[in-house]
């Protein structure tokens, strides 16, 4: 049997328990499963449910892949029941829940509210300014309740993940629609591609940098668009100049002002004569 990291191919089973979350590995050694199945598993909240997405080659598994914790059994029509009991009951919750933020005046913003699978915990997703004082909140939440009650203090990123809404694209937020976690995105990402830095143009409705700009980042680093974002897969190999760079065009020497990567194109600024606008190949880079 072929192995990969220690363990079996297609023997170890991404699962996520929510649309567009993390994808956790378990190993599923003893039982088939397939794609989109529903599986009842035990995590470090308590006993969940899930559906299997992929079958990795290489997940990135932390520690040794062997002591995966596995697949309990796959969901029965019994299971599916509870879960959407569950999600009753989470509705129900919230509402119980504003209800005590609102009496107690806690400065908290209210997102979401998820059950376990087994009902053992709930957990309340928030946001807030600072540091919240919730210790009064937790006790009658747990007198209403009688099971285990954690709150979770979320930032803006995960507040739209959560929240969902439309980019300037015009489509679904990415966090909301497919990215199971955020990478880091920074502001010279930005300057690569020739943005302008006003915020209101390269900022998400989280107020961060939009998650867009990582997609991209490949293409004008190295000419390669990679699939993990658009869904599409190009590969462009050409030689790519930079702002700054001085070249030799049919009209002397001159330097490059700016840079259009989906063009292929340069503005090149000169000591006496009108700018130039030239494709990559036009132009010979003297100071490489």
């Amino acid at each position: 049997m072929d192995k990969e990291r220690g363990a079996p191919v297609n023997k170890i089973a991404g699962v996520r328990f929510k649309k567009a979350g993390k994808i956790y590995y378990f190993s599923s050694e003893n039982m088939e499963v397939n794609i989109d199945d529903g599986v009842i598993v035990e995590t470090s909240r308590g006993m969940e449910y899930g559906r299997v997405v992929i079958f990795p080659k290489h997940p990135e598994i932390p520690g040794d892949p062997g002591e995966l914790r596995p697949i309990l059994r796959k969901a029965t029509a019994r299971d599916l029941v509870q879960v959407e009991r569950n999600r009753e009951r989470e509705k129900e919750a919230f509402q119980i829940c504003l209800d005590k933020i609102k009496k107690l005046k806690c400065k908290m913003k209210l997102l979401r509210v998820e059950y376990t699978f087994d009902r053992n915990k709930i957990v309340f997703f928030f946001t807030a300014e600072g540091r919240v004082d919730f210790r009064e909140l937790v006790k009658e939440l747990a007198a209403v309740f009688h099971t285990r009650i954690e709150m979770r203090q979320v930032g803006v990123r995960d507040e739209a993940k959560q929240v969902s809404g439309i980019g300037p694209c015009g489509r679904t937020l990415c966090c909301a629609s497919f990215l199971g976690e955020f990478a880091p995105v920074s502001i010279k990402m930005a300057k690569t591609q020739g943005l302008s830095l006003n915020p209101s143009k390269i900022s998400g409705v989280c107020g961060r940098l939009m998650c867009c700009l990582r997609y991209e980042d490949g293409m004008y680093k190295c000419g390669e668009i990679k699939g993990n974002g658009c869904g599409c897969h190009k590969k462009i190999v050409v030689p790519e100049p930079s702002v700054g760079m001085k070249v030799m065009t049919d009209k002397g020497e001159g330097q490059v002002v700016y840079v259009n990567h989906q063009k292929h194109t340069v503005k090149v600024q000169y000591p006496d004569q009108p700018e130039q606008i030239l494709s990559w190949k036009e132009i010979d880079k003297s100071d490489d």
